[in-house]
């Protein structure tokens, strides 16, 4: 055996006995992901692929590029944006929640839950909650300020200002302590907002305060979408579609431009020869143009022929174009098809009902957002103004931190009202639902609904859920029926008298 081989063999021998550390690392080194290569065909692709930070990659400076984008395109020159937005701030707010207390004192809940009625119609909460929807899609991020307004009729002098977040964008870092306009402590919960006292874009350098000035953050409702752990502050939910938008755009005017171009020329002349005006019977010249008379017979020079003008443009893929657009735009916002172009025309029943089994689920998920960052710090901060005013709050149910409520919002529709009935009863009989559910789902509350059926039929609550319950189990007196339908005539006239009042909104 030559030198080389022996020297071959000594190698071959060292790596079989070598030890398995060795060898799975040298086996990590060669594992491979296809989308971690850069090479000649994706180097373009990834050039803008980073390593930043969630608030670094969503800073101020671009946070305002992007909502300047997005508000160019959904709140001024694109309407199927605007109605994208115009229809998540509808499903999401609707004609606004109706509180619903929880204490032991029913009559008292009614009294209150009326009385905040009054209050969010008088400071116009619900319109108001809408605006904030659609900045908070467009922007990617919604304000409001607890003010006092005293002109308000109500006992409650609260009020709520919605504020575009431009109000809440330094123009510079003031301190390391202050990032994205505000103050955080160790929790990451902001302490202080820093607020200029004028929108930035409705003011001149002369007019504004030199420093923005800081506002408790227990004055100020701040919510968004945390797209990435840590991240402060929201960005635009339309931010992917904004190319998309510029696309729809260009091709739109392409084929409009081309449609004018075949209108501007009625037809076109041609002839075999060389044009020239030495040709016999040739009068004409390039360029030059006949006029035509309305539903009238010409006849054409010597040796030219007449051809319609055809636009080589593909007007028949605009609507295709346009409906991929939409969809994919539509995504942003997690919204079905026929909900972003207004129309059902290519859906059936079964699919238009499912697509929207998506879009319910996701409208649940921002309105718990919205609930937990927006409606519990608005109930609160009217109880507590409430509080200190003598006889609007029940005495002796517990302190108001431990009060249980919730909100009751418009119903989502029913497509096929036979159908859902059907589904209701047989749900009912079976116990996997209740009356309470089922009114809550389209939006109304069983105890106002119960007091003006049972004033319909001359009747108590009392008896008018007996008769129901009744009804539906074949007759006969139940133990469970009096203990669902008990009711004392306090409490009986305490709901026919908030029948009467919510009836007449």
């Amino acid at each position: 055996m030559g030198l080389l081989d022996r020297f071959r063999s000594w190698r071959t021998s060292r790596v079989v006995e070598s030890d398995p550390y060795r060898e799975a690392f040298n086996r990590n080194l060669r594992a491979k992901y296809d989308a971690a290569q850069t090479t000649s065909d994706n180097e373009n692709h990834w050039a803008n692929s980073d390593s930043l930070g969630p608030n670094s990659a969503n800073s101020s400076a671009v946070r305002k590029k992007v909502r300047q984008r997005a508000r160019y395109e959904a709140l001024e020159n694109n309407s199927y944006a605007r109605g994208m937005v115009l229809s998540f701030a509808n499903a999401l707010i609707g004609t606004g929640p109706r509180l619903q207390l929880a204490t032991r004192d029913k009559q008292a809940n009614q009294r209150v839950e009326k009385s905040f009625h009054r209050w969010a119609e008088e400071v116009g909460l619900a319109e108001k909650l809408r605006t904030m929807a659609m900045a908070y899609t467009v922007d990617g991020e919604a304000f409001a300020l607890f003010t006092t307004n005293d002109r308000l009729t109500h006992d409650v002098k609260l009020d709520l200002v919605p504020l575009e977040c431009d109000y809440f964008e330094p123009a510079w870092t003031l301190s390391s302590e202050i990032v994205d306009g505000a103050e955080y402590d160790e929790s990451n919960n902001p302490t202080r907002w820093y607020k200029w006292d004028e929108h930035p874009g409705e003011t001149t350098i002369a007019s504004q305060s030199f420093e923005p000035t800081a506002v408790d953050a227990a004055q100020v409702l701040h919510v968004h979408r945390p797209d990435r752990p840590g991240q402060r502050r929201g960005i635009s939910h339309l931010v992917t579609a904004l190319p998309l938008f510029a696309m729809y755009r260009r091709f739109k005017l392409a084929t409009l431009a081309a449609a004018e171009t075949a209108a501007d020329f009625a037809a076109v002349l041609h002839t075999p020869g060389d044009g020239s005006p030495t040709t016999p019977g040739n009068n004409t010249h390039w360029g030059a143009t006949i006029p035509v008379e309305h539903r009238a017979m010409m006849v054409l020079p010597d040796g030219y022929q007449m051809s319609q003008f055809s636009p080589e443009h593909p007007q028949s893929t605009l609507e295709m174009f346009e409906t991929r657009i939409v969809s994919e735009v539509a995504r942003c916002l997690l919204q079905p098809l026929n909900i972003a172009l207004g129309s059902s025309k290519d859906h059936n029943f079964s699919s238009g009902k499912l697509d929207h089994l998506g879009w319910d689920r996701a409208i649940l998920v921002e309105r718990s957002r919205w609930i937990c960052r927006v409606l519990h710090r608005i109930v609160r901060a009217w109880l507590d103004e409430a509080a200190l005013i003598p006889g609007l709050l029940p005495v002796g149910v517990g302190p108001i931190a431990e009060w249980d409520y919730s909100y009751r919002w418009d119903g989502s529709g029913v497509i096929d009202e036979a159908k859902q009935a059907t589904a209701d009863q047989t749900n009912l009989a079976n116990g996997t639902t209740t009356r309470t559910d089922i009114y809550a789902r389209n939006g109304k509350d069983i105890d106002v609904e119960d007091a003006v059926a049972a004033s319909e039929n001359g009747v108590t609550v009392e008896e008018y859920r007996r008769g129901l319950w009744e009804a539906r189990n074949g007759g006969g007196d139940s133990a469970e029926a009096n203990e669902d339908t008990e009711t004392d005539e306090a409490e009986t006239e305490a709901e026919a008298e908030a029948a009467e009042f919510y009836r007449g909104q």
